[in-house]
């Protein structure tokens, strides 16, 4: 089991988690509608959700095709400015309105977990190499 588990994979398509992350999106506006709340924070969660898929776009198209160690590099400075990027936008959301944050963060973290339940299940359901 513990082979099996740890075997290299292909890694799957972004496409169909980054959709299915969407999907969460827009299920979440007519939460935001029905309930009252501020649609700042579903605006905010969905173009912070757009900016960092549309930066991973760019950071894969920037990749060249041998996995010399300037992609490796690129790469992990994309992961980490994506990262840091959002908590910015986060934490001075806070300062200034903790509500409109807290909507944004946890409609984010809704999309984000879809995405990644999804990717995990696409990676360890596909055949090991």
């Amino acid at each position: 089991m513990r082979g099996t588990l740890l075997a290299p994979r292909p890694e799957p398509s972004h496409l169909l988690p980054a959709l299915a992350g969407g999907l969460v999106l827009l299920l979440a506006l007519p939460v935001f509608l029905v309930t009252g709340w501020r649609l700042a924070g579903w605006a905010l969660a969905a173009v912070l959700y757009v900016a960092v898929h549309a930066l991973n776009v760019l950071l894969t198209r920037a990749r060249p095709a041998s996995g010399s160690l300037a992609a490796s590099g690129m790469q992990a400075f994309g992961l980490f400015f994506k990262s840091i990027g959002l908590l910015v936008v986060l934490v001075a959301t806070a300062a200034s309105n903790p509500h409109l944050a807290i909507a944004a963060a946890a409609t984010y973290a809704l999309a984000y977990t879809a995405e990644l339940g999804l990717s995990l299940a696409a990676y360890f359901g596909s055949p090991a190499r």
